[in-house]
């Protein structure tokens, strides 16, 4: 009873839900017809609002913000803006509205405006034309950026009638400071050359003016214009070749494509080939300085050696290493050069680049594998060692699966051919029908171009044609018969096995050749001939175009050579093919008929007709599509589609004698000495050697000074007065004065009065007077004039610290004139001094004091020979860190029993003051002599070398110690080159700590602080460390620092803080390193330089230094 009743209660309970289910279904139907008009316009006008919303403002919106009273709302509507152009939509509605903020004074609206400007400028030639005004005072206004963009606005506008305005503001912007603007100048030189050609002359003294800059900001885009403008004025590019050379590595990507280019094509006018026959290649080669007369006509017929044109070497090195670029339109660019440029031997340097470019994006490997095809077909052996890399992948696409199958063809030879055939195996049986086909067309040009593998691969291809897929069969057939042309008595037994599989075989091609084969050799199967032309009677009228007329071919050939069997089928077929609908067909059935049936109207040609149509056919060429692309220069747009393209330039023809290489000369006037080095006074004769005249000392100046004695008890020679920075200014002007007897009156009033000064204080020295006032006042002089040189910081404000310069300054002077008067260093050696002895040395000819002279022993010596208690505040101070640490170059068992080990003396390098010191220890551990030891080539190019002077021979168990300068280029990049004997060479590396890179630089704490407060932000590095137990003393952070790093040591006052100055070898980069100890064993270490990388290099170094136990 309950079971019933509950059931009944499940019952009711679904209609119940059924019917509520329905009801509202019901009135859901009922509800949305009966919406007014007015609610559903009021409906559709909210969802517009909540679209538009979503979007963001409207152009009315923008246009009121745009003239409102308030800048931020300008820049927001702005912002705005420039984002509705970013994604593509029309913004030139609002040009009015933007056009009159092009004056706003905000920078960062202007900006924006002229950013807008740029994009509808042209568009709205009428409006822009109003604000014409505003640009040309924007082309003075302080900041770059707008002028630049003023400029860049100026030149978009295409009206003629502005051309002389645009002329004018691209000269003036050539002439801009900021190589920005200078670089803007050159992109409107190709916008007004589009506009008035008629401009090109004056365009081309503006270009020849850029050409001279030697911003690598401004190098590429001039080089653009001049391939614009005037790409034949290439006697423009004669006094700045070498400066592009230098500059390209150094230049923007873009402006890398653009110059490597351009110096391809003048490279091809300039030097000789490299690529003669009969010469064989020697750079080195310098023929003996006496020759006889027999000796010279002897040479004339020896092979003459080929001497690359210097200019042509130095392109050549400055863009190899262009090869690691990320770019790889700049790989590709340096790629091309090589391949045109380059001698035989030294192309196959691309290689590992180009096969680098591979792991790119798809359109980048498609060119990239155009150009290596190319490449191929003439140099096999520059890509066979990476054969793999140009394997197909599954992922490739058909274009790039393509063209890998055309290199790994060409790359084809008797040693790799049954690797590349496996291969092929595997591709034919790709999904991929195109693919497929091209890998059968690539079988047969390997049968072709290696005669051992021609059975291979046609008992292959016959397999193929048992294949399932019509594609492949087809194209088994058609390679099959171009390969049977080359030997058609050896292969009847494969045209009867054609013949076989002719019913099975649908492809319009691969039924035209197996009947062309089988007319051609029709001699050769007599049997089956007759009845395939039987078969073809029957079907010709549903055949393709190209299949009738080799069915007609057929006919005739037999009717030929076997009339008895196949007169009748010949009329059937020639009359089947007069009244065909394609005119092709019929023409050649009304000439084969008059050709081959002898009649009253048929002349004298019917005579010839079995030599006509039964000549022998030349085999054909199986070579690859791109056989002729060579013509084009590679990575061209001529050469990717093999036609001429717009605005393509040819290479030129190799000269076969070379222009005169002077063109290229640069006169370069070095500035004298005394511009570097302060000098007052007028020139005098050089003294006599036996003058006792003596000068004094920077501390001893001040104290005569301030006393108003008259003798200076210290005096130093020519090398020692160079050797250190506190050396008197009266020091330097006599070195100055008597270098030269004509160097140039100093410009300072200050350094006339003290020179005046100095001279008549010398004649009352000589004339033993005693004028007290005039000697103290000649003193006074000099002793302001020590301290102008010695630091800019001086507190004496009289005239003569008007012409003093900063420490660092004068630092720099002072590496810049001992650079450039490095040639008397070598003529004029150090002497060996004592401490004895520099009491009575006599200053004989001092020159320009130079910091590269001095031995650590003479630097030593002089450091205590100060005779006053008051110290100069700049002083070089050279010691010793302790044992000096070695590092093994060259192993005795790599080397063949030459051992090489090397360390940093950290002495300034007497030959170039920017390259670092090493001195290499060599040890013959053999028990025989080795002979001419010395350097080979090295690697990067961008690292200079000083090479030793080679050994001659090297005793076995003997030793040599030698030393070479490198100039790292402030870069602890390794530097790679060959360590030689005269039997074997070795590749060595040699990669320089950071710390090894540094000299010490002396400053005061006062000059410390200032260079530090110049260096802040991101030309500041620091960290935090815990000092390792027994290393928190000043001694100890002193030693551990100036051992990891060649720094000098600046003196403070306080014992927790350490202060360490020095400069770059290469560039004289100023680096301060400070030590902070805080509380407990915590430290901070502060590295200030704008060499960010050596900074951090630095400082990690550092840190491991007084970290470490």
């Amino acid at each position: 009873m309950y079971g019933c009743g509950f059931s009944a209660f499940r019952l009711e309970a679904r209609g119940a839900m059924k019917a509520a289910l329905v009801s509202a279904d019901n009135l859901q139907l009922s509800l949305q017809p009966e919406l007014s008009q007015e609610e559903q316009a009021l409906t559709r006008a909210r969802r517009c609002h909540d679209h538009k919303e979503a979007q963001g403002p409207g152009n009315d919106d923008l246009k009121e913000m745009l003239e409102s009273n308030k800048e931020s709302l300008k820049l927001e509507a702005m912002k705005r803006i420039i984002g509705l152009i970013a994604k593509g939509k029309n913004a030139s509605e609002l040009f009015p509205a933007v056009v009159k903020n092009v004056a706003n004074k905000n920078i960062e609206l202007k900006k924006l405006v002229y950013v807008y400007l740029v994009r509808y400028a042209e568009e709205q030639q009428d409006l822009a034309l109003l604000s014409i005004s505003t640009f040309q005072r924007a082309l003075k206004d302080p900041n770059q950026l707008i002028r630049a963009s003023a400029l860049r606005v100026l030149s978009s506008i295409r009206v003629p009638i502005i051309v002389p305005i645009m002329m004018l503001a691209i000269k003036e912007s050539a002439s801009d400071m900021s190589p920005y603007v200078r670089k803007t100048s050159a992109h409107a030189i190709q916008k007004l050359y589009s506009l008035d050609p008629e401009q090109r002359e004056h365009l081309i003294e503006v270009i020849e003016k850029l050409l001279k800059d030697k911003s690598t900001l401004v190098a590429g885009s001039v080089v653009m214009a001049f391939e614009e403008v005037c790409p034949d004025r290439i006697d423009l590019i004669h006094k700045n070749y070498r400066k592009l050379c230098n500059l390209l590595v150094d230049v923007e990507e873009w402006g890398q494509v653009v110059i490597i280019s351009m110096l391809t094509r003048y490279a091809r006018t300039q030097f000789t080939s490299p690529w003669q026959e009969g010469v064989s290649f020697d750079e080195n080669n310098e023929k003996a300085f006496y020759d006889s007369d027999s000796e010279e006509k002897r040479d004339e017929t020896e092979t003459k050696p080929y001497m690359m044109d210097p200019d042509h070497r130095l392109l050549l090195r400055n863009t190899k290493p262009l090869l690691q670029s990320r770019n790889t339109a700049v790989v590709m660019a340096v790629a091309q050069l090589y391949w045109h440029l380059a001698p035989t031997h030294e192309v196959s340097a691309v290689t590992k680049s180009l096969v680098r470019l591979l792991r790119s994006h798809r359109e980048v490997q498609y060119v990239v594998l155009q150009n290596i095809a190319t490449m191929s077909i003439q140099r096999k052996g520059m890509f066979e060692p990476y054969m793999k890399s140009f394997y197909v992948r599954s992922t490739d696409p058909t274009h790039i699966k393509t063209l890998k199958l055309e290199i790994l063809t060409n790359l084809a030879n008797e040693a790799n051919i049954s690797t590349i055939l496996r291969e092929f195996q595997t591709y034919v049986k790709s999904q991929d029908k195109a693919f497929a086909a091209a890998t059968i067309q690539a079988i047969g040009r390997c049968a072709t171009n290696i005669s051992e593998v021609t059975d291979t691969c046609l008992n292959g291809l016959v397999l193929l044609l048992s294949n399932r897929d019509e594609t492949v069969v087809a194209e088994s057939v058609v390679v099959i018969k171009k390969l049977l042309q080359t030997q058609p008595t050896q292969h009847s037994e494969i045209i009867k096995h054609m013949a076989k599989l002719f019913d099975k075989i649908t492809v319009a091609m691969a039924r035209a050749s197996i009947l062309w084969l089988i007319g051609e050799y029709c001699e050769r199967v007599p049997k089956i001939a007759p009845d395939v032309l039987r078969k073809m009677a029957k079907s010709f009228t549903s055949e393709e175009d190209i299949v009738k007329l080799q069915i007609v071919n057929l006919a005739a050939k037999l009717y030929l050579t076997n009339s008895k069997q196949t007169k009748l089928l010949t009329q059937y077929i020639l009359n089947l093919g007069k009244y065909d609908q394609n005119y092709d067909i019929r023409d050649r059935t009304r000439f084969i008929r008059q050709l081959i049936v002898p009649n009253e109207k048929s002349g004298a040609l019917s005579k010839y007709a079995r030599r006509i149509l039964l000549a022998p056919k030349p085999a054909p060429l199986l070579q690859s599509a791109f056989k002729d692309r060579d013509r084009y220069q590679l990575g061209t747009l001529s050469h990717s589609l093999n036609l001429k393209a717009s605005g393509y330039q040819e290479l030129s023809d190799w000269p076969a004698v070379a222009p005169d290489q002077s063109v290229r000369n640069v006169e370069v006037i070095e500035p004298q000495v005394n511009e570097w080095v302060p000098t007052v006074g007028k020139s005098k004769p050089a003294k006599s050697a036996k003058s006792e005249d003596k000068f004094y000392s920077d501390s001893e100046g001040e104290q005569v000074g301030r006393k108003g004695s008259k003798n200076s008890s210290s005096s130093s020679s020519n090398d020692s007065s160079s050797s250190s920075s506190s050396s008197s200014s009266e020091g330097s002007e006599e070195s100055d004065e008597e270098t030269s007897d004509e160097s140039p009156k100093s410009s300072s009033q200050s350094g006339e009065g003290s020179s005046e000064s100095e001279t008549d204080q010398k004649k009352e020295k000589n004339k033993k007077n005693t004028d007290s006032k005039a000697k103290s006042k000649a003193v006074n002089s000099e002793s302001e004039e020590n301290n102008n040189m010695v630091s800019s910081s001086s507190e004496d404000g009289s005239s003569s610290s008007e012409s003093s310069s900063s420490d660092s300054d004068s630092d720099t002077e002072q590496k810049k004139s001992s650079s450039r008067s490095k040639p008397k260093a070598h003529e004029r050696p150090p002497k060996e001094v004592s401490l004895l002895d520099l009491d009575d040395v006599t200053p004989s000819a001092p020159t320009t004091p130079k910091a590269s002279a001095y031995s650590p022993s003479l630097l030593s010596d002089l450091e205590g020979l100060s005779l006053s208690s008051v110290s100069s505040p700049m002083q070089v101070t050279v010691q010793p860190f302790g044992p000096v640490k070695s590092h093994e170059l060259l192993h005795h068992m790599s080397g063949k029993g030459l051992s090489a080990r090397y360390h940093f003396p950290r002495q300034p390098f007497l030959y170039q003051p920017s390259m670092v010191q090493l001195q290499i220890t060599l040890t013959n551990a053999s028990d025989q002599p080795l002979e001419g030891i010395h350097l080979g080539e090295h690697s990067p190019a961008s690292l200079t070398l000083h090479r030793f002077s080679p050994v001659e021979r090297l005793e076995p168990q003997a030793s040599v110690t030698v030393s070479m300068g490198i100039d790292f280029n402030d870069s602890t990049q390794a530097a790679n080159f060959q360590l030689c004997t005269k039997e074997a060479e070795f590749s060595v590396s040699i990669q320089p700590a950071v710390g090894e890179l540094l000299l010490p630089a002396s400053l005061t704490q006062a000059d410390f602080e200032k260079e530090q407060g110049k260096l802040l932000g991101m030309n500041e590095t620091s960290a935090t460390i815990t000092m390792a137990e027994g290393h928190c003393s000043s001694a100890v952070v002193n030693k551990q620092v100036r051992s990891m790093a060649h720094l000098g040591e600046v003196i403070t006052g306080h014992n927790n803080t350490h202060r360490f100055a020095g400069r770059t070898v290469s560039s004289g980069a100023l680096v301060l390193v400070t030590v902070e100890k805080r509380e407990a064993a915590d430290a901070t270490i502060t590295v200030n330089t704008d060499k960010s990388v050596m900074a951090s290099m630095l400082l990690r170094d550092l840190k491991q230094a007084l970290a470490s136990a």
